[in-house]
């Protein structure tokens, strides 16, 4: 069997276009087997995996749980509000007494950049970024590439649209990464004073007006404003955001063509998207949410053959 070519999951910009396909197969198997009625394999029996995350998650911590569970491995949790963190104890002294206990691999979630790059340097086990503050979160980008992937039958060739707070995402950002590696068209669409000044130098293209990336795409992925980032006003108001780049059924009704919609969650129902958008036969965003424990258990378990 091919393997990865990295010891470690730390962002899209370390991995080729081979590696996603490679996670893709593998998650394909992956999403069979958790639609049996018994939904476990023992393939990491021996294998022990810590979730630390320094920062507040509900879905993805869940889904690298369930992941890890339905592979049969021994799963150790770790929260930070609840450490010696908060006494000053430091990462790698964090994770070394983790370590110290035969922990093979961990998963990480951290507010600073760079923290999963960081710790892969001075630790031995096997890194999976949950995402690193503003910057990347790779499986998020692996779970909607294949969601795309399994709507539309491949990404290559297909115009995705990436709207909102594109400054403050990782998810942005790893998706840029995923779908050019892929070969789709990307454009980002928001305010100006929420797209990074240099995003286009990522090959994306940038579109203000909501309807014109609209009618472009084959693909819209909305996401929300990252208030808990936000240290000034990026804009007048959130009611002048949601006349701007809210997205409604009308909108979509409007277009020429049926779009697919999609959403990294939490939703902000009225916001970036109505609720009547997002219970629709055009959103997918609950196909991500069960895609998501699919594509994880593939990266899991393909980090894990080459720790083994």
């Amino acid at each position: 069997m091919s393997e990865l070519s990295v010891p470690h999951l730390l962002g899209i910009k370390y991995i080729n276009e081979a590696d996603i396909q490679l996670i893709f197969e593998t998650a394909d198997q992956f999403k069979e087997v958790i639609n049996r009625p018994i939904k476990k394999v023992p393939s990491l029996r021996d294998i022990t995996i810590a979730n630390l995350f320094f920062e507040n998650s509900t879905r993805t911590r869940l889904s690298f749980e369930l992941a890890e569970k339905r592979l049969s491995a021994d799963v150790v949790n770790f929260s930070a509000a609840q450490s010696s963190v908060k006494k000053g104890e430091t990462l790698i002294d964090t994770v070394n007494n983790i370590l110290s206990m035969k922990v093979d691999m961990v998963v990480m979630r951290h507010p600073n950049p760079g923290a999963g790059v960081f710790l892969s340097q001075h630790v031995k086990a096997s890194i999976v970024n949950a995402g690193d503050g503003a910057h990347e979160h790779p499986t998020q980008a692996l779970l909607d590439s294949y969601s795309i992937r399994e709507r539309l039958g491949d990404v290559a060739g297909k115009n995705v649209v990436i709207v909102g707070d594109i400054l403050h995402s990782r998810v942005a950002l790893s998706n840029i990464f995923a779908l050019k590696l892929q070969g789709a068209n990307v454009k980002v669409c928001g305010p100006k004073t929420l797209i990074p000044k240099y995003i286009t130098s990522l090959g994306v293209e940038v579109e203000t007006d909501l309807q014109k990336a609209l009618q472009w795409c084959d693909v819209a992925n909305m996401l929300r404003i990252q208030n808990e980032r936000l240290d000034i006003s990026y804009f007048p108001s959130t009611r002048e955001y949601v006349q701007q780049y809210g997205l409604t059924k009308p909108m979509l009704d409007a277009l020429d063509k049926e779009i697919i919609i999609m959403h990294p969650g939490p939703i902000n129902r009225g916001v970036e998207i109505t609720s009547e958008v997002a219970d629709s036969d055009q959103a997918i965003i609950l196909d991500q949410v069960e895609n998501g424990v699919a594509v994880r258990m593939a990266v899991i378990y393909l980090l894990a053959s080459k720790i083994k």
